[in-house]
């Protein structure tokens, strides 16, 4: 498979991440006034506008289209970069300081290892954004991992932190995969494909814990033993997402609303199921009036 091939795969896990971090952000307000619009599965008035998640996922996507690997000084410039041209997207008081210090020419090594007492970061920013990383490089997990780590690194040193993007794009990648060869897996093989790939570390046992979760438990049930991304950390989010991916493979929009109702960080999680399962999921299970509402991320100030 040639580049262009592979980064139409890519700009495709983009996409998927676009509309679900718009759609997540869209369900922010009053808790019961969010239920009841999830149950009744109508979307509140909403700009349809992506919140950073997808802004770091397109400069991750831009080193795939670029350089065709993961060019870690450029990345972290181009993070900088793109966080200055609206800083308004939602981005956390860490991840602000460390890329508001690296547009001032500081180095991304020394910040993103001195955080949080030097143990550096657990978020799950480094997850919600390797999406393109597995749809490019699909058929080569043991790139897609190096890759996945080292687009991490940038912000996120934390062992979790940097399992929770293994995670994610070693997904997205298997995801890619049935999408290639046309075939299907059950929920339990795609996880413990997933699960195989990763380090040992906290999110990598929750993960395994999803295994003994049925899609029948309630959403709450399913929030205490999975997490829901309240903590921001990839032990957190990751889990619940990866296990909300692996049932809802074929159906792009019964993953967002299943994404979506864990409440919790729903821009985030949406974003990395909507990452995953576009790659897998039916064309007809895309609704057209998401994808035509949400911001248009190749028109947008952040491209190049």
């Amino acid at each position: 498979m040639n580049h262009s091939q592979r980064l139409a795969l890519a700009k495709r896990a983009l996409w998927g991440t676009s509309i679900g971090d718009a759609f997540g952000e869209s369900f922010f307000g009053d808790r019961n006034e969010m239920i009841h619009h999830i149950e009744q599965r109508t979307i509140p008035q909403t700009s349809w506008e992506f919140t950073d998640d997808t802004v770091m996922a397109i400069a991750v996507f831009e080193q795939l289209e670029k350089h065709q690997t993961i060019i870690q000084d450029d990345l972290a410039l181009q993070f900088s970069l793109n966080h200055d041209k609206d800083v308004n997207r939602g981005y956390g008081a860490t991840a602000r300081r460390i890329l508001r210090e690296i547009g001032e020419g500081a180095d991304w090594k020394v910040l993103s290892q001195s955080v949080f007492e030097g143990m550096g970061s657990l978020g799950n920013g480094a997850s919600m954004r390797v999406c393109s990383i597995g749809a490019y490089f699909f058929d080569d997990l043991e790139k897609v991992k190096d890759l996945a780590a080292k687009s991490a690194e940038v912000t996120h040193t934390h062992l979790e932190g940097i399992t929770g993007a293994i995670a994610v794009a070693v997904a997205t990648a298997l995801a890619t995969q049935f999408r290639v060869e046309g075939k299907s897996i059950s929920p339990e093989e795609f996880i413990k494909k997933v699960l195989k790939e990763l380090p040992d570390s906290d999110t990598k046992s929750k993960i395994n814990k999803s295994l003994s979760v049925a899609y029948s438990y309630n959403i709450e049930s399913v929030a205490a033993i999975l997490g829901n991304g309240i903590k921001i950390s990839a032990p957190d989010t990751v889990p619940f997402a990866i296990w909300c991916a692996a049932w809802n493979l074929a159906n792009y929009e019964e993953a967002l609303w299943k994404a979506v109702s864990i409440l919790g960080d729903r821009d985030t999680i949406c974003a990395i199921v909507g990452g995953i399962t576009i790659m897998s999921a039916k064309d007809y299970s895309i609704s057209k009036t998401w994808s035509n509402a949400v911001e248009d991320f190749e028109k947008s100030i952040f491209r190049n």
